[in-house]
C-alpha cells in the first residue's frame, strides 16, 4: 500500500533508509522497521539538548499534547531547554506514559540516543530485559551534520516480535505512530531553529557592546 510505504519512510533519503544506525544491532531483524528524517537549519550541539529531554516524565514529545493528553498521559511538551529534565547516562527512564517507559541504551552526545525496550498487555511499555513482553522496541535518533551547519535528524523504529500475536498490537497503530513522529520531528525542529537563532542574535549583540 503506497500510504502505508510512504509513512514508513516519510522524509528520508534513500541513503538515509540504507543507513545503518546506531540501535540497529539490538534489533539486528526487525519485523517491522520505519525510518524518518527532516533538515534542521542549526548544528547537531544545537538539537542534541531537544532529544535528550524527550519522555512524559522529561520535556514531552513536542507533538500534540491536547491529543495524547485525551488518552490521559499528562504529557507537557517543553518550549526550553531545561537541564534537570536531560538524560544524563545509559539506563535512565523516558517514560512514553506514566508507570511505563523505555530506557536509554545508547547515549552519544550530539550524535545518537537510543531508547529500547519491549511492551507487554495493554502497551504499557517496560524496559529491554523484560522477558514477558510479546515485541522488542528500539527507538533511534541520530544526528547527522550536514555541509553548511544544518543537520539531518533521522529517527529510525525497530520491532521485533517475540509472539505470533505481536503484529496485532504493533501494526494497527503505526499510522498513529507516523502522525505523532511527523509532528514531532517539526516540533524539535523548531524548537531548535528558533533557540539557535536566539542564542546567534544574543551572541552578536554582545560582541557588537565590546
Amino acid at each position: 500500500m503506497a500510504l502505508r510505504r510512504a509513512s514508513l519512510r516519510w522524509g528520508a533519503s534513500e541513503d538515509e533508509l540504507r543507513m545503518a544506525l546506531p540501535g540497529d544491532e539490538l534489533v539486528p531483524v526487525p519485523d517491522l522497521a520505519a525510518t524518518r528524517a527532516i533538515t534542521v537549519a542549526a548544528p547537531p550541539a544545537a538539537v542534541w539538548p531537544w532529544l535528550t529531554q524527550l519522555g512524559q516524565n522529561r520535556g514531552g514529545f513536542y507533538s500534540y499534547d491536547w491529543l495524547e493528553n485525551l488518552m490521559g498521559l499528562g504529557i507537557h511538551s517543553a518550549n526550553v531547554i531545561r537541564p534537570e529534565l536531560q538524560v544524563h547516562a545509559v539506563g535512565d527512564a523516558v517514560n512514553l506514559a506514566p508507570g511505563g517507559g523505555l530506557s536509554v541504551v545508547r547515549l552519544d552526545p550530539d550524535s545518537a540516543l537510543v531508547l529500547g525496550g519491549g511492551a507487554g498487555p495493554g502497551g504499557v511499555v517496560s524496559g529491554p530485559d523484560d522477558g514477558g513482553a510479546p515485541f522488542d522496541f528500539t527507538w533511534s535518533f541520530v544526528l547527522l551534520p550536514q555541509a553548511g551547519g544544518s543537520t539531518r535528524l533521522v529517527v529510525r523504529e525497530r520491532y521485533a516480535y517475540r509472539t505470533v500475536w505481536a503484529g496485532v498490537m504493533v501494526e494497527p497503530v503505526e499510522m498513529a505512530s507516523f502522525l505523532m513522529t511527523e509532528r514531532m520531528l517539526r516540533g524539535i525542529r523548531d524548537r531548535a531553529e528558533r533557540n539557535h537563532r536566539e542564542r546567534n542574535h544574543r551572541e552578536r549583540n554582545q560582541a557588537e557592546r565590546t
